[in-house]
């Protein structure tokens, strides 16, 4: 693939995108039939997934276009209900990429387990034995996964926490312990939890308390990654705004839902829009990394904005987005999902740092998309475009009636499933 940027491509047919989509490249023969079939993931496939399976549950699955990130190109699979989420950030892509596009960069993959042990004789003591016995109690993890270690990860270091030593009752008081694992490629919840179980019993025993919780973190602030654009003003003009009042009016939506916890929330939703449907395409957990989020962003004592955004000496818009990102493509759903191998395939990624680094340029970008459309014409325009075309299906409509009723609804700003099914009536007497 030469380049990430398709024009038109929302213009084709299904079968003219998958047919370009082999042109490029991208997908195989089987790939294609994979997408094409009703359904790509087996109920036999998904019995052995999950418990008391009855069927398998679909998102339309849509290609995120225009990005350039650390000078390569992607396409990226976006699996979402929501309309306007992958047109919005193709657009932000197509913009970012004339200013030379995302940079991103990411820590190690270091995730953490924790051990919690209660009623320690002597709280401070036990931490201490815990810290001299660091050295064979990482030799200790690793020997209970000795796969991990052989591609290069493993447990790395440690650390000891008490809390509430002096204010909490019997049952909050305690001492929790931190396994801090290089997991590679691999989200590494099942490392993570044998390394931590296995060494239990060692530390029940330095320290003479009981333990009870032995569980890897899903806030993983030890592995982290980030992105940044830096757009010049003119990139900005939309329609009879200039650049200048563009890129004031997203630094002003941006210092409200940095100051405002009511409106980071909604901020935060619309950055996790174009990051969720990239780590549902690819298999991975997106609760985890939606948890993680979240509480990266009141790391500072309160909820606020996980973006960053601020005009720099020059005059250009510039955006930060950093987040833990408890990811892999390795293991789990990632390997076992069709449609999660089809994703990782199209982006023919190498590492579970270079999604990581891709996800949450996909998220500044949704991010500044929303911000944007806030700033000048409101949210609702292009989102209200998309989502008549839903409303027309929902009442009844099919083939090029879809068309036919969605601008009709919009040109007679009604777009309610009652009023399109007068629509509907009246196409079909």
């Amino acid at each position: 693939m030469e380049t990430s940027r398709i024009p038109g491509f929302y213009n084709m047919t299904v079968d003219e995108r998958l047919k370009l989509l082999k042109e490029l490249q991208l997908c195989t023969d089987e790939d294609m039939e994979s997408l094409k079939t009703s359904e790509p993931l087996t109920t036999e496939t998904a019995d052995n997934m999950i418990e008391n399976v009855i069927g398998t549950f679909q998102l339309p699955l849509g290609l995120g276009l225009n990005f350039l990130i650390n000078e390569k190109e992607y396409v990226i699979p976006m699996a979402i209900e929501e309309a306007s989420v992958v047109a919005s950030a193709s657009h932000i892509a197509k913009i970012v990429r004339e200013a030379g596009g995302f940079t991103t960069e990411a820590t190690d993959r270091i995730m953490i387990g924790q051990i919690q042990v209660v009623a320690c004789p002597d709280f401070h003591e036990a931490k201490e034995t815990l810290l001299r016995a660091k050295e064979s109690l990482i030799k200790a993890a690793n020997d209970a996964y000795p796969s991990i270690v052989r591609r290069g990860g493993g447990a790395e270091d440690l650390d000891v926490r008490i809390i509430n030593e002096k204010t909490g009752s019997k049952y909050s008081q305690m001492l929790v312990m931190h396994l801090y694992i290089n997991t590679c490629d691999a989200m590494g919840a099942n490392i993570i939890n044998t390394m931590v179980e296995s060494i239990a019993p060692i530390v029940e025993d330095l320290t003479k308390g009981k333990v009870y919780l032995r569980i890897l973190s899903n806030y993983a602030d030890k592995c982290l990654a980030r992105a940044k654009c830096v757009i010049p003003p003119e990139l900005l003009k939309t329609g009879e705004f200039s650049g200048e009042e563009v890129r004031d009016g997203v630094i002003h939506a941006f210092e409200f839902a940095a100051s405002d916890p009511y409106r980071a929330v909604t901020h935060n939703k619309g950055i996790m829009n174009g990051i969720d449907p990239v780590v549902i395409a690819t298999g991975n957990d997106w609760r985890a990394v939606e948890a993680g989020a979240h509480a990266y962003a009141s790391r500072h004592g309160s909820y606020t904005s996980m973006t960053n955004w601020w005009i720099d000496k020059q005059g250009n818009l510039v955006g930060e987005l950093e987040l833990p990102m408890s990811i892999g493509i390795v293991g789990g759903a990632t390997r076992v999902h069709p449609l999660a191998k089809f994703s990782l395939g199209i982006l023919k990624v190498e590492s579970a740092k270079e999604l990581s680094q891709i996800i949450v340029a996909v998220g500044l970008a949704q991010n500044l998309g929303a911000l944007k459309a806030l700033a000048t014409d409101g949210i609702q325009k292009g989102h209200m475009a998309l989502h008549s075309r839903s409303v027309a299906i929902a009442a009844g409509a099919t083939g090029e009636m879809i068309d036919i009723i969605a601008n009709q609804l919009i040109e007679q700003k009604e777009i309610r499933v009652g009023k399109a099914k007068e629509l509907v009536e009246q196409y079909t007497k």
